[in-house]
């Protein structure tokens, strides 16, 4: 499943252009945090996988719905079947461009502007994001809101007090440099 979900990402970025100016995050992490004023929806995603070209300041990630973790299993099944729609609709995956390049290995706040697509819909997106250099890597962390409506989730008129409009995600990316093997 891992060599799939690379393939989808490589196929964003031209084969002949796998060097080693790529990282890439095999284990990235997605949260998500809706507020309700019964309940509050949390969810972590644990297997995203992207891949970041400083070079072409391009940037891509994957992930499929149906890893999301929850703290009760109602709420996973609910999101799954009856609001993302995990069976035909089961991944989401952002497509983007840093707006400036990295200037040196101190913590740097970043725009990056692209195209996030969830639930069949795709909307252009800036996100603020640090990127932060270690010995061998790079660290991406960031948060940013998404309107559920604007991706065609239907929410039931007795639900929407117990869902948010507007839900807050979260992502953590530990990068590496890309080994073409």
């Amino acid at each position: 499943m891992n060599k799939l979900r690379l393939l989808v990402i490589l196929s964003f970025f031209k084969v002949g252009d796998i060097l080693g100016q790529q990282f890439i995050a095999r284990q990235g992490q997605v949260t998500f945090f809706s507020y309700a004023s019964v309940e509050n929806i949390e969810a972590k995603n644990n297997q995203v996988l992207s891949i970041l070209d400083f070079d072409k300041k391009e940037i891509a990630a994957t992930m499929l719905m149906r890893a999301f973790v929850f703290k009760k299993d109602l709420m996973h099944e609910h999101f799954n079947e009856s609001y993302i729609e995990s069976d035909i609709f089961p991944k989401a995956t952002f497509e983007g461009t840093l707006l400036e390049g990295l200037e040196n290995a101190a913590p740097q706040t970043q725009l990056i502007k692209g195209k996030v697509t969830i639930h069949g819909v795709t909307k252009e997106i800036e996100i603020k994001t640090t990127i932060q250099k270690t010995s061998d890597s790079y660290n991406l962390t960031g948060e940013f809101n998404l309107p559920v409506h604007d991706f065609n989730i239907k929410i039931p008129p007795i639900l929407s007090n117990n869902i948010a409009k507007i839900v807050l995600v979260k992502f953590n990316f530990q990068y590496l440099p890309y080994e073409n093997n």
